[in-house]
């Protein structure tokens, strides 16, 4: 594991927070002369060197052999059920695991995540790189983007923070749904997602709204239906508007699992009434009646990606991945009616 003093250790000593130390010792505005003094000094005193040193460059970690990684995750991601990133996560750990990597694995908490607490595994020197599965809110994302280990984000990114991603192809993804109920007659068509809360969601809504615009039709915008609260939190009951769609692209699964049973609970049925279609191909969309339409995400590519770019960084401080996108396949089942025939 790695060893010596970080910026997390600083921030702690002086009761301030891991960005007011980076950018003090960064020379970056923002902290007064004062302060920044104090945290240089301290610095010093606690023997912190930079991790961007040219030592530290230089240094090999090999194939990442005896190294441990943390996973994290936001507990809005963990359902009663198992959710997508619970699978996700056991594929990333055994293929880490069949490499000799240790796994960590923390979820953090709505509480932590408000008042940005960071979890054990990175305060107490516990790992040596970290995984971030499913997004977490900006101010703590703006915090984990500065320490001092390799961070790899799964299923999003942002592009404030200059940090390697693994996605889907989400934009695509978005535009093939869409396409494929247009190929099945639908004009009048909803998206169901809370587009401000995750990249992925975001750009599954700008793929949706494409073929929107491609096909010249209508886009209303009492038929987006958010699905989730800012922390990610995905709703029980959804309003819908008077006047209804044919058709909804829902962002997930989970979120078209629960819009059919609103649906059903209000008298409509699925499809011959509305069609729903998600993403993700996971259990929920074969456990439901009528089983989902969906866009399957490769999780087999995604883990394997996660941990390549992760074990590289382990291997070599300077590497940098960027976004790498991983392609999926629309599933075709029972939840979209065929309207094509209809005048």
């Amino acid at each position: 594991m790695k060893n010596g003093v970080k910026m997390i250790d600083i921030a702690k000593k002086l009761n301030v927070s891991v960005v007011t130390v980076s950018n003090a010792l960064g020379g970056k505005d923002g902290v007064s002369e004062e302060l920044r003094a104090k945290i240089r000094e301290t610095a010093e005193n606690m023997g912190y060197k930079p991790s961007n040193s040219k030592q530290d460059k230089k240094k090999n970690y090999g194939a990442g052999s005896g190294k441990s990684v943390g996973i994290l995750t936001a507990e809005c991601f963990v359902g009663a059920r198992g959710t997508f990133y619970w699978e996700l996560t056991a594929n990333i750990s055994n293929k880490l695991s069949a490499l000799n990597v240790y796994t960590v694995y923390e979820c953090v908490t709505a509480d932590n995540e408000k008042n940005c607490v960071l979890p054990k595994m990175l305060t107490e020197n516990k790992i040596d790189g970290l995984i971030v599965i499913g997004q977490l809110g900006r101010p703590y994302t703006e915090i984990l983007s500065h320490i001092e280990i390799p961070l790899v984000f799964v299923d999003f990114y942002d592009n404030h923070f200059n940090v390697d991603s693994i996605v889907s192809d989400n934009f695509f993804g978005g535009y093939a749904l869409a396409d494929y109920l247009v190929k099945k007659g639908h004009r009048r068509i909803g998206f169901v997602g809370n587009v401000t809360v995750t990249s992925s969601i975001h750009d599954r809504f700008l793929g949706y709204v494409k073929c929107l615009m491609e096909n010249e039709l209508e886009y209303n915008s009492d038929w987006i239906i958010k699905d989730r609260d800012r922390y990610g939190t995905i709703y029980s009951e959804f309003e819908f508007p008077d006047e209804m769609p044919t058709a909804f692209v829902c962002n997930c699964d989970e979120t078209a699992f629960r819009i059919i049973a609103n649906l059903k609970s209000k008298g409509c049925r699925v499809p011959e009434d509305i069609s729903v279609v998600g993403y993700d191909n996971f259990t929920v969309s074969n456990i439901c009646i009528p089983t989902i339409t969906t866009m399957e995400v490769d999780l087999e590519k995604m883990a394997a990606a996660s941990v390549e770019v992760v074990v590289k960084k382990l291997s070599d401080s300077t590497y940098y991945e960027g976004r790498r996108i991983i392609g999926g396949k629309l599933i075709e089942k029972n939840s979209v009616l065929d309207i094509s025939g209809k005048k």
